[in-house]
C-alpha cells in the first residue's frame, strides 16, 4: 500500500487493487453460482431446495462476515498512521472471535433449522434437500470464517493477488466436487442438491489450509508470525471489532436478507417454477453485483488508508472515483442482460416455463442495478472513515420499513405478482443510496472541519 498523489495515479492504485478483489468475489459467487446451475441439472426439486437453503443461509453468512471485515479498515487506520507492529494481535484476535461466531451460528442452526423449514411449508422433496444441504455446508463454517479473516488481513494491506490466487485454486476443485457428489459419478454416492453443501464444505477447508500455508511462505507475511506467535485472547480487542463490524455485519445482513425473504415468500406465495425462476435470476444478478461490491471493498481499503493518514481531500477523491465506476458498470451490464437475457436463461434450465420465467425477472432486474451500485460503493467509503452506524440505521429503514413491504404490497395486491417483490427491492435499494450520499457528505465536511482546526 502507498499513497498516489495524482488523479491517474489513485485510479492506477484503485484499479491494481480492485481487479484481483473482483476475480475473488467473481471466483466465490461463482461457487455458489455452480451449485444453482448443477443442481438445477440434477432435476427442478433439487434447484427449489437449494435456492431454498441458500436462501436461508446467505444472509446470515453474509451477515456474521461483515461483523469480521472490521478487519480491513481497523488495519487501514493502523497501515495509515504507521502502527504496524498492532496489526498481528489485532488478526490474532479476529480469528478467535470468528471460531466463537462460527460455533455460534452452527448451535444455533441446529436447534431452528427444521421450524424455520416447517414455516415455508415447501414440497416434501424440496424440504429434505434444503435441510440436507445446510447441514453438508454447516461442515465447513469454522473454515469458512477464519479463512475470511486471514484475506481481510491480505486485502487491507493492498495483497489483494493473494486471496485471488487462492480462489482461482478452490473453483475448480469445487466443481469437481459436485460433479461427484450431485451426480455420483467415480464411486461416489449420488446426493442430487445435497452433494452440493458437501463440496462447498470440503472446499471451505481447502481455501484455509491454503491461506494459512501462504502466511508462512510469503516474505510480505512472514514479518507478523501469524499462527507463531499467540495473544491471549482479549475481550477489549473483541469489542473494538464488535463496535465496527456488529452495525458493519447488520448493514449488510438487512441488504442480503431483502432477498432471502423475498424467496421465503416465493416460496410461501407462488409455485416450484417460480421460485425456481426467481433464484435463477437473483444467481445471475449477484454475479452482476460484484463488480460494485469489489469496488465497496477497494474504497473501503484505500479510504481506510487514507484516512488513517490524515488525508482527508484524497480519501474524498477516491470516493468519487469508486462511487461513479461502480454506477457506470452496472449500466453496461444492465443493457447486456436486457440483450442476453434468454440466452442466460438457458444455462439454467431448459425448462420452457421457467426459461420465459427467468426473462422477465431479469428485466425487473435492469431496474435496481444503478441503485445497488451507487448504496454499495458509497457504503464502502464510508466503512472506510469507520462511519457504520449512522448507515445501519439506514439499511435497515430503507430495506425492511420501506422496501420489503411495498413490494409485499405490490406482490400480493397489484397485477406485478412476484415482479412486484423486485420492484420493492428497487424501491429500497434507492432510499438506502440517498440515505448513504447524504450521510458521506456529513462525513467528509465534518472531517475538514476537523482538518481546518
Amino acid at each position: 500500500m502507498h499513497h498516489a498523489k495524482t488523479r491517474k495515479a489513485k485510479i492506477g492504485l484503485l484499479l491494481q487493487i480492485l481487479w484481483p478483489i473482483l476475480v475473488t468475489q467473481i471466483s466465490y459467487n461463482a461457487m455458489s453460482l455452480f451449485d444453482t446451475i448443477m443442481s438445477g441439472r440434477a432435476g427442478l426439486n433439487d434447484l427449489a431446495g437449494v435456492a431454498i437453503g441458500s436462501s436461508l443461509w446467505l444472509p446470515v453468512y453474509i451477515g456474521l462476515n461483515g461483523i469480521l471485515l472490521a478487519v480491513t479498515p481497523i488495519i487501514g487506520h493502523l497501515l495509515g498512521s504507521g502502527k504496524r507492529g498492532h496489526i498481528s494481535e489485532s488478526v490474532t484476535q479476529a480469528l478467535y472471535l470468528s471460531v466463537v461466531l462460527a460455533i455460534a451460528v452452527t448451535a444455533v442452526g441446529a436447534v431452528i433449522l427444521d421450524p424455520v423449514l416447517s414455516l415455508m411449508e415447501p414440497e416434501p422433496e424440496v424440504y429434505h434437500i434444503a435441510k440436507h444441504y445446510l447441514i453438508g455446508l454447516a461442515f465447513g463454517i469454522v473454515p469458512l470464517f477464519a479463512s475470511n479473516v486471514i484475506r481481510n488481513f491480505f486485502d487491507a494491506q493492498g495483497f489483494t493477488k493473494i486471496t485471488m490466487l487462492i480462489m482461482l485454486i478452490a473453483v475448480p476443485f469445487n466443481i469437481i466436487l459436485n460433479y461427484l457428489l450431485i451426480f455420483g459419478k467415480m464411486g461416489f454416492p449420488e446426493l442430487g442438491g445435497i452433494g452440493a453443501g458437501y463440496a462447498t464444505a470440503a472446499t471451505y477447508w481447502l481455501i484455509l489450509l491454503i491461506s494459512i500455508w501462504m502466511t508462512f511462505r510469503l516474505e510480505v507475511t512472514k514479518p507478523y508470525r501469524l499462527f507463531v506467535r499467540w495473544f491471549v485472547p482479549s475481550m477489549k480487542a473483541w469489542a473494538e471489532q464488535l463496535k465496527i463490524g456488529i452495525p458493519m455485519g447488520l448493514s449488510i445482513f438487512f441488504e442480503a436478507s431483502i432477498f432471502s425473504a423475498v424467496t421465503l415468500w416465493m416460496g410461501m406465495m407462488f409455485d416450484t417454477a417460480t421460485v425456481a425462476a426467481h433464484q435463477a435470476a437473483i444467481s445471475f444478478t449477484t454475479l452482476l453485483f460484484m463488480f460494485p461490491l469489489s469496488i465497496s471493498m477497494a474504497l473501503t481499503i484505500i479510504v481506510a488508508y487514507e484516512a488513517g493518514a490524515g488525508r482527508s481531500a484524497d480519501a474524498k477523491q477516491y470516493g468519487r472515483i469508486g462511487v461513479a465506476s461502480a454506477i457506470g458498470i452496472l449500466a453496461v451490464c444492465s443493457v447486456l442482460l436486457f440483450i442476453f437475457r434468454e440466452q442466460i436463461a438457458l444455462f439454467y434450465t431448459d425448462e420452457p416455463e421457467v426459461i420465459e420465467l427467468v426473462k422477465q425477472f431479469f428485466i425487473f432486474a435492469i431496474f435496481y442495478q444503478l441503485s445497488d451500485g451507487a448504496q454499495a460503493s458509497l457504503q464502502g467509503v464510508l466503512r472506510g472513515y469507520k462511519d457504520v452506524t449512522i448507515p445501519f440505521i439506514t439499511a435497515l429503514i430503507a430495506y425492511w420499513a420501506i422496501g420489503i413491504p411495498s413490494g409485499y404490497l405490490m406482490a400480493a395486491y397489484t397485477r406485478f405478482g412476484p415482479y412486484g417483490f423486485w420492484l420493492g427491492i428497487t424501491v429500497g435499494l434507492t432510499c438506502a443510496a440517498i440515505g448513504f450520499y447524504l450521510r458521506l457528505r456529513i462525513v467528509t465536511r465534518r472531517r475538514e472541519r476537523n482538518m481546518a482546526t
